[in-house]
């Protein structure tokens, strides 16, 4: 990380766990010193409504929660359509993109009244949004594991993989049983290691 703020945002919808996510970084950075400060915002409350989570990080000063338009240097992603939506107004061309590209569809959706984007074209979309595109399906990996919450671990563990932010299995195992319990540790840490041998095979990251 070597800007200074190094600004992050996690999007995906209400029950991705990606308020946990945000969470756990804080935790690994604070750990080494690092001012943090992490704002959220939400659209609708339900399961399925967009959830944002801003993380904001600096060796220097405490940062306002809430990252500028335009300012994001590394976004992750966990549904895609929320990947393409959030880089529309924080990407920027020096922007790290790594997106999760299993859908979620809303209720509107499965409803038939609305129609979710065809996922190759979004895809694309991402690609002119972002400086740096990575793409992979978490979902998949979680799902083999028998949770798919476990997908934003297993996008940490690829995050990891890349060298985007500082986590160790050491420092994420700490914070899982300070943030979540102890019992969490070990089906968390092998969502981790998952993502991470996701994205030694991925061939972007």
């Amino acid at each position: 990380m070597l800007k200074d703020p190094y600004n992050i945002i996690i999007a995906g919808v209400g029950g991705q766990g990606n308020v946990l996510g945000s969470q756990l970084i804080g935790a690994i950075l604070v750990e080494q010193k690092y001012k943090v400060t992490i704002g959220e915002t939400y659209g609708a409350s339900q399961r399925g409504g967009s959830v944002m989570s801003h993380v904001r990080i600096s060796r220097v000063r405490q940062y306002g929660p809430l990252i500028p338009p335009g300012a994001a240097d590394l976004i992750i992603a966990l549904e895609p359509s929320e990947a393409a939506r959030v880089l529309a107004h924080y990407g920027n061309r020096d922007t790290v993109a790594v997106v999760n590209t299993r859908p979620v569809y809303s209720i509107d959706v499965t409803s038939g009244s609305v129609a979710y984007p065809n996922v190759g074209e979004l895809l694309q979309k991402i690609k002119g949004l972002a400086g740096r595109t990575f793409f992979l399906d978490a979902t998949e990996k979680a799902l083999e594991m028998g949770n798919p919450i476990l997908a934003n671990i297993v996008m940490l563990g690829a995050v990891s993989y890349g060298g985007m932010l500082p986590i160790t299995e050491s420092n994420l195992g700490k914070a899982i049983s300070e943030v979540l319990s102890e019992n969490k540790v070990g089906i968390n840490l092998q969502a981790f290691a998952a993502g991470k041998d996701l994205a030694a095979t991925t061939p972007h990251i």
